[in-house]
């Protein structure tokens, strides 16, 4: 990863498993990243003042609140006391709370919420009703976390991603971002379509499934071993959608972006 073009990594998040971490292993995790990405941005997932404290301490720069039903303002406020944060609006199936927009108003007018990442899965209409509401906030971060309409939601005003996805083929999602952010159409548009279909390929039913997915296709694209890809939080999956995901990774590198 630290050969990609990425500004920053996630750790403790819901696609390194994060929440399932014993507090060594987190430390062991941050601690990876930090040497491994010194000069990178490392935003760790946090749950918790205790956690986000933990957070500061390995080094990390920033925090994703996980979604919280009560107290959400005082939650992020308090987070924020410690690093700052980056709230999170996340589909309910995932564990996420739909927070409403007066919650969603309160949180990003507290001074250390840099942004909000939005990960609504299918739902278009939730992402565009969130997009116009940061819009009254231009210092504040539209940072996508949607997969399956990765090109689009960048059209709507996101400004960062920080997607599961992003776990693999990384530089050609970062290629899609520069494309768009240059203006490059064309490119905008041939790149959108390889990550909808490595998307459509990696985040399906059952969801939780994606993270077996993506380490399917990091095996695939030669970055981890065929059999280091046991994810024992995940479903069982039936070897054909690992022969599907092989296939998206396929296509995708005929894709990839040379860079200097």
């Amino acid at each position: 990863m630290a050969s990609q073009p990425v500004t920053g990594v996630a750790v403790w998040a819901h696609t390194g498993r994060g929440p399932h971490l014993t507090p060594e292993q987190r430390r062991q995790v941050l601690a990876t990243w930090r040497t491994a990405l010194p000069d990178r941005i490392i935003v760790a997932g946090a749950a918790s003042v205790a956690t986000a404290r933990e957070a500061k301490v390995g080094g990390a720069d920033a925090l994703l609140a996980f979604p919280r039903p009560d107290d959400p303002v005082g939650y992020h406020a308090a987070l924020s006391g410690v690093l700052p944060v980056i709230a999170f609006y996340l589909y309910e199936a995932a564990g996420g709370v739909p927070y409403d927009n007066p919650t969603l108003h309160a949180i990003l007018e507290l001074p250390g919420v840099i942004g909000i990442k939005v990960a609504t899965l299918d739902s278009v209409m939730t992402f565009q009703r969130l997009a116009g509401l940061i819009r009254e906030y231009p210092e504040k971060l539209l940072i996508t976390g949607e997969d399956r309409f990765f090109g689009y939601s960048l059209t709507m005003g996101a400004r960062a991603a920080l997607v599961g996805m992003g776990a693999a083929l990384t530089n050609l999602q970062t290629a899609l971002v520069e494309a768009f952010h240059t203006g490059d159409f064309a490119q905008f548009v041939r790149l959108s379509g390889i990550c909808d279909r490595f998307a459509a390929a990696t985040f399906t039913a059952p969801m939780e499934g994606y993270v077996r997915r993506l380490l399917w296709a990091l095996a695939a694209d030669g970055v981890i071993p065929e059999d280091a890809c046991d994810d024992p939080w995940g479903p069982d999956l039936p070897p054909v959608e690992r022969d599907m995901v092989r296939r998206a990774v396929r296509e995708a590198r005929g894709a990839r972006v040379s860079r200097p």
